[in-house]
């Protein structure tokens, strides 16, 4: 459902950033690909129009010579392998990126690059075609603390870090964090009330699916996809004039109330564009 995506991969997205180290196994996606697709693509990718040398970095054929190609990668070779020596190489003429691209790779990505060939260069395709994989939740020190399977990835970040979990808020202050992040707008003084003196043990739950509830739950997550969508009720140009597209807000923020599944939510707005 599209409240559960908007509310976990943000938070799924940091942990794992600050989970990864020197000794993390190195992942193409997440650790080469996005250096290529900086440095590289613009004429060694998908743009026929801007592609160099008949070279593709993004694709697995062109990375390991398959179809005839001389393979620019081979596994578990740097040292052997084109693509690290021109990444490395000290002639201007050889080097790439080359200079008039203003594209320059840091000693560190050069040094991913090298050991993710040198650890065997498993491709990936792109993300979105990737199955995901329930990861094993990892030992934090902090058991007594851990709710949710969330909570034992931020505290092995914490305990990466050398670092201890705060203590917890006391109701009033988590009465009004809940509220100001589901629904934009403090909590009413009987909200908080009935909440401090709910000695259910799924209280904290319960205060959650209120807020989710409301309507003001599809206003102000709505609101960060009609900003991404840059919508406006004046064209914003010339003279500004008004334009009618409050039912395209109002669907927006309806479909966030109805819980509308994420791919849905899709494919209703490219069907209506």
């Amino acid at each position: 459902m599209i409240r559960k995506f908007l509310f976990l991969l943000p938070t799924a997205l940091i942990t794992v950033s600050r989970l990864e180290g020197a000794d993390t196994p190195l992942s193409f996606n997440r650790d080469v690909r996005p250096i290529l697709a900086d440095a590289c693509f613009h004429c060694h990718g998908p743009d026929s129009g801007t592609r160099k040398a008949d070279l593709r970095l993004d694709t697995e054929q062109s990375f390991f010579g398959e179809g005839g190609n001389d393979p620019v990668v081979i596994p578990g070779k740097a040292d052997d392998s084109p693509l690290y020596d021109r990444l490395i190489a000290d002639s201007p003429d050889d080097i790439m990126p080359p200079p008039d691209s203003h594209k320059e790779l840091k000693p560190e990505q050069i040094e991913i690059i090298r050991r993710w060939i040198n650890d065997g260069a498993k491709w990936q395709p792109h993300w979105s075609f990737v199955k995901p994989e329930q990861p094993a939740l990892p030992e934090v020190s902090a058991k007594d603390r851990v709710s949710n399977p969330i909570d034992q990835f931020i505290f092995a970040g914490l305990d990466k870090a050398g670092l201890s979990p705060a203590p917890e808020a006391d109701r009033r202050a988590l009465a009004r964090r809940v509220a100001l992040d589901i629904t934009g707008l403090p909590p009413t003084p009987a909200e908080v009330e009935t909440f401090v003196a709910d000695q259910d043990p799924k209280a904290y739950e319960k205060l959650i699916d209120q807020y989710l509830a409301s309507p003001h739950w599809g206003e102000h997550r709505g609101r960060y996809w009609l900003d991404a969508a840059r919508y406006a009720d004046t064209h914003g140009l010339h003279f500004d004039n008004y334009r009618e597209m409050w039912l395209y807000r109002d669907w927006v923020i309806g479909a966030f109330n109805r819980n509308l599944s994420f791919d849905q939510f899709t494919v209703e707005q490219i069907a209506s564009d």
